[in-house]
This record gives structure tokens, sequence and C-alpha cells, in this order.
């Protein structure tokens, strides 16, 4: 029976993270700091037990109210990366819809720039990812593909929230300008929704990437088409409990690795999930039972799925492959 080795140490393997939302980057201290600042309540934590979106949006949007200038946003940035780097990540990708930010930075282009601004400033590598919402209607996508296409550091094109109830054909014209730009797209799918989903978001928007996309596992010729595609799932462990869509130990995360599915593992948002990314790869140990060559493979596909550059993916790739080979055994 191959046993996981809890030899070596995951923390010095190196990673990428790719699926981590502005907003709950943020340090719960910081939080607390800045509300208390802007004289804004300090929202309570999720509930344990399985909640519903609404109350995780509701808590993210008010956490998101105690960003009001540059410097909190550079802030948020730069401690995110300086956690992310101590867990042994060496590329980072943050997520943001400039949407949400735009009422207080006096529209989209001073609130993505606000973001950039923080991402140069990180001590990592950090990329920038725009994404727009499910439920906003797709010519507002459309508007922020052309915005995320005009700027420098920004890696992707993506949307967050919940999937449900969209028409995934209808944001296919988002997809294509962000394409052309030669943007990685990477919209969240396969949450609440199921594998069907996944699949029109790799056929109609041209997914190189999926948030999340867990329910792909129920369907094999979904699976397959994953793999062949090398269409890569940000899976992030923690998130899933909260909304009753997996338990920890349900996670398909061996189907994947079976198929040859790449999947990079990811923390969301560790302010309302509490677990770094370090942690999601020890949960992935413990609770899943995975191997250190598991795990090597989780990391080293998460380098190859980023939009770090190729020298740097390369110097990656080969510490991984240093890692396992010289961790005790």
């Amino acid at each position: 029976m191959n046993l996981p080795s809890p030899n070596r140490d995951i923390r010095e393997l190196p990673k990428a993270q790719l699926h981590l939302h502005l907003t709950g980057a943020m340090r719960p201290a910081t939080l607390t700091e800045l509300a208390g600042r802007y004289g804004i309540r300090v929202p309570p934590p999720l509930p344990s037990a399985a909640g519903t979106w609404a109350a995780f949006q509701d808590r993210y949007d008010a956490s998101r109210a105690v960003l009001r200038t540059p410097a909190d946003i550079r802030r948020v940035i730069v401690e995110a990366a300086t956690d992310d780097a101590a867990d042994g990540c060496r590329w980072l990708e943050i997520q943001v819809d400039p949407t949400a930010y735009a009422p207080v930075f006096g529209g989209l282009e001073p609130a993505l720039e606000a973001v950039l601004a923080g991402a140069a400033a990180a001590p990592i590598p950090v990329g920038v990812l725009v994404a727009s919402s499910w439920v906003r209607p797709p010519a507002h996508a459309l508007t922020l593909a052309r915005l995320a296409a005009r700027y420098e550091g920004v890696v992707g094109f993506g949307l967050s929230n919940d999937e449900r109830g969209a028409v995934v054909a209808d944001f296919a014209p988002a997809f294509r300008v962000a394409r052309d730009a030669g943007l990685l797209t990477a919209p969240h799918s396969g949450f609440y929704t199921p594998a069907a989903h996944v699949r029109e978001c790799v056929e109609l928007l041209g997914a190189t990437r999926i948030g999340h996309g867990t329910s792909a596992a129920t369907d094999p010729q979904v699976v397959d088409m994953l793999a062949a595609r090398s269409v890569a799932l940000e899976i992030c462990p923690t998130s899933y409990p909260p909304f009753g869509v997996h338990e920890l130990s349900t996670i398909p995360l061996k189907t994947f690795l079976a198929a040859g599915v790449p999947v990079a593992l990811s923390t969301d948002d560790p302010l309302l999930f509490g677990v770094g990314l370090t942690g999601q790869y020890e949960i992935c140990r413990t609770a899943l039972g995975l191997t250190d060559e598991d795990l090597a493979f989780l990391a080293a596909s998460g380098i190859q799925a980023s939009a770090a550059p190729a020298d740097l993916k390369t110097r990656l790739l080969s510490e991984v492959a240093t890692w396992l080979a010289t961790g005790s055994q």
C-alpha cells in the first residue's frame, strides 16, 4: 500500500498560487485595523456548517468595504504575497473585479491601476487576473475584458461569483477579446453547477483553467476532455465544506490525478476560510492520503498552468523535482 510520506516539509515545496481573490487575501488583523480606521463593523466569521452563497457574499462585501485607498490595496497584496512566499509560493496571481472598487477609486481604470501598483510592490512576482461576475450582464464582462487587454501586468480574465443561472454562451464575446489579447482564461465553474457547465466553459469560452470545477469528476467524458486539453482545475479544499459541496475527504482529487488532469491547489479566500497555501497541501496529505509524489505533481501542475514567464517556470519545475528527490524517504 502506497501511504503518504510525512517526511518532506511541504512549506519547502515550490508552488504557484493561481486562485486568490483580492479581498479574501486580507489578513484578519488587517481587516480589523482598517475597519476600525474607517468606522466599519467587522463581519462575523463564516459559519462552519453548510451555509448559503448569499451569506458568504455578504461577509465578503463587508470586508471589501475597508479597502478605500491605493495604500490599502497595496498593503493587502504585499501582505498576501509575503504570507504565500513563507508557504513556498514563488508565483502569485491575484484575482480582482475592479467594478466593486470603482465607486471608491473613481472608475474602473484607477481601481485596476491600484491593484497593479500593489502587485508591483510585492516580494514575489504577482500577476493580476481581471474577473467579471456571472451575475452581471455579459456586456459588462466585455467591458472588463477590453480593460484587461489594455494593461501590462494583467495576465488573465475570468468570471467569479455564483455561476448558477447564467448562460455560458452569452459570455463568449468577452472571452474572445481576452484570448485575442493573449490572456489566459479562467472562469469559475463546477462549484454549484454540473459537469456540463465545465464542458461549456471549455468549449464555448475557450477556458484554459477552471476555477474549482470539482463537479467535472462526475462525468468521465469531461474528465477526459480536461486531461486531453490540459485544462487546469484551480481546487481550493477549504472552500467546499462551508457550503456542503464536499467534505474534505470527498474532494475528487484522486480522480483528477488518475486521469492526468492538471490541478493547481489554491486558497481562494483565506480571510474567510482560514487556511493558507501550505495548509491546503497538508489537507491533501492528511485528509485525502496523497503521497509526496502526488503533492509534487500538484505543485508542478500549478506552475505549468500559471502565467509565469517561461524561464521562471523552468526553474521552479526543477526545484520541485529537487524537493522530491532530496526529501527523506
